[in-house]
C-alpha cells in the first residue's frame, strides 16, 4: 500500500513539473487599455500617461478614461488634477485615434453637470472649436457636436458657446453635415439661440432653417421648427421669418404626421404672428383651421402653442371674426389638466370676445 501511494505521489510531482506557462493573455484582459492603478492613484497615473511621448501609452490611457468618466466622482477628480488641460493638448495630437478618443472622453464628461462646469472654467469650448475646421473624421465631429449639445443644456454653457463666436460656424455646418450630425447641431442651436440669436440672424440662419423644415427626416423638421421658436423671439427674427416666407411652411407643418413637428411649428407661428405682417401672412394661408384642430392634440405643448398662436391671430379683426364661432372650444380648454393651457384659454377668450 505504501509503495502504491509513493508511485501516485511521484506521478503527481512529475505532472506538476511538466506544467507550462501559457503564451496567451488571461481572459477578459483588454490589451488596448492601460492598467489602472489602485485607489486614489488611478487618475493621477492616467493623467501622466496622457502626457507621455509614447503613442500607445497615450491611446491606452484614453481608452481607460472613456470607462472611468461615466462616474461623476471620477470626472470631478479628473478635473481637479488637471486632466482637462492634458485633454485639450491632445485635441491637436497628430494621431487620428488619439483625437477621436480625446473627443469621446470630453463628450462623456459633458454628460455630467460637474463636467460642463469644468468645460467653462477651463476654456474647453475654444479648444474644441479648433476641430470645427481641422477634422474630416465623422466620429470625431460627432463627438464634438454631442459635447456641444450636452454643454448647451446648461444656460451658462449655451451662453459660453455664443460668446465663443461659434454660432456662425455651427449655422454654416448645418448645411454640410450628414443628417445624424444635423440633429445634434439643431439641438445645440436651439439652446444657444434662446440665450442670444443675434449672430444666427446675421448668419442667414432663418433661410437655412426654412430649408430644414422641408426635410424628409421628421427629427430634423421638428428640431428646425424648435430652433425657429428661439430665433423668432427677438423682433428681427420675427421680421425675417415673415420676409423669407417661412410662415406658409409652418402652417403646412401643423398637419404633419409627427405630433412634435406640429407642436413646434405652432410654437414658431406663435412668435412669428406677433407682428402685423406675420398675422396677415398666417391668415392668408388659412392658419386658423389647422391650429383649431391642434386644440385636441394629446400633447399639452401643442395645445398651448396653438392657443397662443390663435390668440395672436385674434388680435386682427379678420382673425377675431373667424374665431368667434369657436369660443366654446376654448371654454372647454379652461378645464384642461394643464394650468398653462387653462390660463392661455382664458386669455384667448378675452381677446376673441373683445369689442372695440
Amino acid at each position: 500500500l505504501r509503495s502504491e501511494s509513493s508511485r501516485v505521489s511521484l506521478s503527481r510531482r512529475g505532472t506538476m513539473a511538466d506544467a507550462k506557462i501559457s503564451m496567451y493573455l488571461p481572459p477578459n484582459v483588454n490589451p488596448t487599455q492601460a492598467a489602472i492603478a489602485y485607489g486614489c492613484r488611478a487618475l493621477p497615473k492616467l493623467n501622466e500617461e496622457l502626457q507621455s511621448d509614447d503613442l500607445l501609452t497615450r491611446q491606452q490611457a484614453l481608452m481607460a478614461l472613456c470607462d472611468l468618466m461615466h462616474d461623476p466622482e471620477h470626472v470631478y477628480t479628473a478635473i481637479s488634477i488637471g486632466c482637462l488641460e492634458s485633454l485639450k493638448a491632445l485635441l491637436k495630437d497628430t494621431n487620428d485615434l488619439v483625437r477621436i478618443k480625446t473627443t469621446e472622453v470630453l463628450c462623456i464628461m459633458a454628460t455630467h453637470n460637474v463636467g460642463r462646469e469644468g468645460f467653462l472654467e477651463h476654456n474647453v469650448i475654444q479648444a474644441l472649436s479648433f476641430l470645427l475646421t481641422t477634422t474630416d473624421q465623422a466620429s470625431c465631429r460627432e463627438n464634438l457636436y454631442t459635447a456641444f449639445k450636452h454643454l448647451a443644456q446648461l444656460p451658462a454653457g449655451a451662453l459660453g458657446i455664443v460668446n465663443s463666436g461659434l454660432i456662425p460656424s455651427l449655422v454654416w455646418k448645418l448645411q454640410r453635415e450628414e443628417e445624424e450630425i444635423q440633429v445634434l447641431l439643431l439641438d445645440t442651436l436651439a439652446a444657444c439661440l434662446t440665450e442670444d440669436a443675434t449672430e444666427a440672424l446675421a448668419s442667414r440662419a432663418v433661410p437655412f432653417l426654412k430649408e430644414k423644415l422641408l426635410s424628409t427626416n421628421c427629427d430634423i423638421r421638428s428640431k428646425a421648427a424648435r430652433t425657429l421658436i428661439a430665433v423668432s423671439v427677438p423682433p428681427e427674427g420675427k421680421v425675417q421669418v415673415w420676409q423669407h416666407d417661412v410662415i406658409p411652411i409652418l402652417v403646412h407643418l401643423l398637419k404633419d404626421r409627427d405630433e412634435e413637428v406640429q407642436a413646434n411649428a405652432a410654437g414658431a407661428l406663435m412668435n412669428a404672428t406677433v407682428t402685423t405682417e406675420g398675422k396677415y401672412a398666417a391668415l392668408d394661408v388659412e392658419a386658423t383651421r389647422p391650429l383649431l384642430q391642434l386644440l385636441t392634440s394629446s400633447l399639452s405643448k401643442a395645445r398651448l402653442n396653438a392657443i397662443k398662436a390663435l390668440t395672436m391671430l385674434a388680435e386682427a379683426p379678420e382673425g377675431r371674426k373667424l374665431l368667434q364661432p369657436h369660443v366654446a372650444t376654448f371654454r372647454a380648454l379652461e378645464e384642461d389638466f394643464s394650468p398653462a393651457v387653462q390660463r392661455a384659454a382664458q386669455i384667448a377668450i378675452r381677446v376673441i370676445e373683445w369689442k372695440p
